[in-house]
C-alpha cells in the first residue's frame, strides 16, 4: 500500500477528477468524494474503494465544512474552471493558509491561467489545442481522437495523480505542501513529446507526409490493421527488417514482391487480400511461432480472457458489476494492494464524516434539514 495514510479530498467531476482518485486510491490512499446533495444520478464509475459525503460547498455551512476536511487532510483534488474556487472562499491562498501541508490539485481542461481558463471544453477540445488531435486519423479524412482516452485520463487525471505524487515527495524534504495546475491541454502536448521531438531526425522521416500516410499512423502497410475471414482484424507493427521478414514469412510472400520501404500502396492491398483468407484465430496460429510483432485485435470482453493477460493477471473480478475489469497498474514488488471494489452510494458517509469532524447529531439533522449535507437514507425524505 504505497499510500497507506495519504488522505485525499476529491470534488465530485467527470471523468479525469475521478481517475485521478481512483489512481490514488488503487495505491493505498483514503479517497473521500464530496459530491453536490441532490444529485439524480451518479454516473462515476471510477469511485472504487472511495468514500461519499454530499456536502453543497455553495452555501457558506458546507465551505466551512469542507475547509475543516481540508485541514486535515493531505490532499485536494479540484475539477473546477478557474475563479469558481476562489468565488467560494475555498480558493488555495485560503486552504494553505489553514494547513500549510497540504497539496491543493487542480485539474482542468485549459489551466487556471491564459486566455482559456473560464472556458469550457472537453477532450477533444484540449487535444485540438495542444497540436496532437492533428496528426490523429486517416488520410483523406477529418482529424479522429481517440475516444477520450489521450486528454481526459492520461493528460488529466494521470499526469495530475503524478503531480500529486510528486508533490508528496517534495513535501518530505519541505514539510510543505503547493499548488499543482494540471491543464490537459499542457498533459496532452507533453504526452506528444516525441511527435516534436522526432520531427527532427532527418534520417528517420516520421511525420513529413500528410496525416494517415507517415509510418506510424497508418501510412505504412507494416504498421497496420487488417480484417479477417470472420469479420475480425490483427494488428500488425512489424517495423525492424528482422519482424518484417517473419511477416512476411507468416504470410507467404518474399520481400522482393514486398519492399520494406517502398510501394507501400500495393504492399497494403497484397497484405489485405492475404489477410482476409484466414480466420484470426488461424493467423494466431501461424504468428505465434514467429516473432514478427503481430498480433490479435481483441474487444474488451476478449481481452480478460487472452493467455498472456491471464498469466499476467492484467485483468480481475468485479463480483459488484459481474465483469472483468484491469487489475491497477504498475506492479510494486514490495508495495502490493488489493483495491477495494465497493463504489459508495452519494452521501452515504456524509454522517460517518460530520462526526468524525466532531458535529453532533443533532446539528447534522439541521445541516439536512438546510440542504447543506445529505446522507443515503435522506434522499427519499427530501
Amino acid at each position: 500500500m504505497a499510500l497507506k495514510g495519504i488522505k485525499v479530498i476529491e470534488l465530485s467531476g467527470l471523468a479525469p477528477a475521478p481517475f485521478c482518485g481512483m489512481t490514488l486510491s488503487d495505491f493505498g490512499a483514503s479517497v473521500l468524494r464530496i459530491d453536490k446533495p441532490r444529485t439524480q444520478l451518479d454516473i462515476d464509475t471510477l469511485a472504487r474503494g472511495k468514500k461519499s459525503a454530499a456536502i453543497d460547498i455553495k452555501q457558506p455551512e458546507g465551505a466551512k465544512i469542507l475547509k475543516q476536511l481540508c485541514s486535515q487532510a493531505d490532499v485536494l483534488i479540484e475539477p473546477y474552471q478557474e475563479g469558481v474556487m476562489e468565488k467560494l472562499g475555498l480558493g488555495p491562498e485560503i486552504l494553505l493558509k489553514d494547513n500549510a501541508k497540504l497539496i491543493y490539485a487542480r485539474l482542468s481542461g485549459y489551466g487556471h491561467t491564459g486566455q482559456f481558463s473560464s472556458k469550457a471544453g472537453h477532450d477533444i477540445n484540449y487535444l485540438a489545442i495542444s497540436g496532437i488531435l492533428s496528426v490523429l486519423g486517416n488520410f483523406g479524412s477529418n482529424p479522429l481522437p481517440p475516444i477520450n482516452l489521450l486528454a481526459d485520463f492520461c493528460g488529466g487525471g494521470l499526469m495530475c495523480a503524478l503531480g500529486i505524487c510528486l508533490a508528496l515527495y517534495v513535501r518530505t524534504q519541505t514539510g510543505e505542501g503547493q499548488i499543482i495546475d494540471t491543464s490537459m491541454v499542457e498533459g496532452s502536448a507533453y504526452l506528444g513529446s516525441w511527435l516534436w521531438t522526432s520531427r527532427s531526425i532527418k534520417s528517420l522521416p516520421l511525420w513529413t507526409q500528410p496525416r494517415g500516410k507517415n509510418m506510424l499512423d497508418g501510412g505504412a502497410p507494416f504498421y497496420n490493421t487488417y480484417v479477417t475471414k470472420d469479420g475480425k482484424y490483427m494488428a500488425v507493427g512489424s517495423i525492424e527488417p528482422k519482424f518484417y521478414s517473419e511477416l512476411l514469412k507468416g504470410l507467404g510472400l518474399k520481400e522482393e514482391d514486398c519492399p520494406h520501404f517502398d510501394n507501400w500502396s500495393e504492399t497494403h492491398k497484397k497484405f489485405t487480400r492475404i489477410f482476409a483468407t484466414k480466420t484470426q484465430q488461424e493467423w494466431c496460429q501461424i504468428f505465434d511461432k514467429l516473432d514478427a510483432c503481430v498480433t490479435p485485435v481483441l474487444s474488451l470482453q476478449e481481452a480478460s480472457s487472452f493467455a498472456h493477460n491471464c498469466s499476467l493477471e492484467t485483468f480481475m473480478e468485479d463480483s459488484v458489476k459481474q465483469m472483468s475489469i484491469p487489475r491497477p497498474a504498475p506492479k510494486l514488488s514490495k508495495s502490493s494492494f488489493i483495491p477495494s471494489l465497493i463504489q459508495p452510494i452519494i452521501g452515504q458517509h456524509s454522517e460517518e464524516v460530520l462526526l468524525e469532524l466532531g458535529y453532533t447529531r443533532k446539528e447534522i439533522v439541521e445541516l439536512v434539514k438546510k440542504a447543506v449535507v445529505e446522507t443515503s437514507g435522506t434522499k427519499a425524505k427530501l
